[in-house]
């Protein structure tokens, strides 16, 4: 017999799920929002500390590289309680500006290759940073080439073709490294069209010195 009192538990039953669905998807968007703050802040201090560094403002550079570590770290810990919004894209996109800034910087000025540990983002937004690095490079060595030095020219392409071939290696499909593909591409033209750019530059520094 069809029991007359389901309508009014399904009906508490179904008001207490949504409260609760709301109580969640409340918090969800406040913290959207405070992301979507976040992360236009990483990509601008992001862009700031790369222009500086292609100035040689390195100690401008090193302070907006602090800053945008301290915005970086704020990201991470308000989306670790949040797996659906850790792994979107527009954080994982700002924290690859992130990377490709941080990394630039320590290559130019530090000289060294600064480790995804130090980083403390996670792998795809490290490896997507990585492939944007290559090009930033590029735009150096346009510079260095533009005031005809050819041997920091070369040096920062061995960097280039460093990271390619370190990148090339990774034979995974695009769900588990998504972009990172592509970014291989492109550093494989990239990389390519430097070395003729500078092998072009050098033949012709070597007949403007033998007129």
């Amino acid at each position: 017999m069809f029991d007359m009192s389901a309508p009014d538990h399904i009906q508490s039953t179904l008001w207490r799920d949504l409260e609760e669905v709301t109580a969640i998807l409340s918090e969800k968007d406040r913290v959207r929002e405070e992301i979507i703050k976040l992360t236009r802040e990483i990509t601008r201090l992001s862009s700031r500390v790369v222009s500086s560094v292609h100035k040689g403002n390195f100690e401008e550079a090193e302070r907006v590289l602090l800053a945008l570590r301290s915005q970086v770290q704020r990201l991470l810990d308000l989306v670790e309680p949040h797996g659906d919004l850790k792994y979107t894209g527009l954080v994982y996109s700002s924290l690859g500006e992130y990377v490709e800034a941080a990394l630039f910087y320590s290559v130019v000025v530090d000289q060294k290759l600064v480790s995804m540990k130090e980083l403390g983002v996670p792998i795809v937004p490290f490896l997507q940073g990585l492939g944007d690095l290559v090009g930033e490079l590029r735009r150096l060595v346009v510079r260095l080439l533009d005031q005809t030095r050819v041997n920091d020219a070369e040096k920062y392409l061995k960097v280039m073709e460093t990271i390619y071939e370190g990148l090339r290696e990774l034979n995974y499909p695009d769900s588990l490294i998504p972009g990172v593909r592509h970014k291989v591409d492109v550093a494989s033209r990239l990389v390519e069209d430097t070395r003729v750019l500078i092998l072009s530059t050098k033949n012709s520094l070597r007949c403007y010195h033998e007129d």
